[in-house]
């Protein structure tokens, strides 16, 4: 019996704990990692990290900057570069989604900045917006492992108006509390 009591309170513990993260006052501390290979006759390679810190605003709402640096390239290509600046925001929906854990959230991301694709002796750079969906799956209270496909756009000068940038990454996220973070800071003093 004593087993089933603290078993039932472990798990009342974790599913607090999975809905606590995205509270206002917590921070979002983390990033994307995002390794593309093309096809075999392609011969290509494309790597992105995209570095973000954002602050909960309100419960399930995330306000916060991130920068994305990518590098791609080819035997059957010239380099490219990508890169983006700027703001942005993150919505948690509901508690539990249907059919996933419940140490599982789903996502919405979207930003917009300053942006750039140089590829090849064509680029765009100026405008960019981003939106998309992602799945953050909890370990346990502070740190989250994701997924996250965006659709990208640039727009601006360059010898293309327009760049199409699609995104698949996966990232790592930890989740902080405030008073946490200030406690870390002032112990670093």
């Amino acid at each position: 019996m004593k087993k089933i009591m603290l078993s039932a309170l472990i798990l009342a513990a974790t599913a607090y704990g999975a809905s606590a993260q995205t509270q206002k006052g917590y921070y979002l501390i983390g990033g994307n990692l995002a390794l593309l290979s093309g096809s075999t006759n392609e011969k290509s390679f494309q790597m992105n990290i995209t570095p973000k810190v954002a602050w909960f605003v309100q419960e399930d709402l995330a306000i916060g900057g991130k920068v994305d640096l990518g590098f791609k390239a080819g035997r059957a290509q010239k380099p490219s570069i990508n890169y983006f600046v700027g703001p942005m925001a993150r919505y948690y929906f509901g508690e539990q989604q249907v059919n996933t854990p419940k140490q599982t959230r789903v996502f919405a991301e979207a930003d917009a900045g300053i942006s750039g694709n140089n590829a090849g002796g064509k680029s765009t750079n100026g405008f960019g917006a981003g939106i998309g969906p992602g799945l953050a799956f909890f370990v346990n209270e502070n740190i989250a492992l994701e997924a996250l496909a965006k659709a990208n756009i640039i727009t601006g000068a360059g010898s293309n108006g327009v760049s199409f940038r699609p995104e698949l990454g996966l990232g790592f996220q930890i989740y902080l509390p405030g008073s946490k973070l200030k406690q870390m800071r002032n112990s670093m003093k």
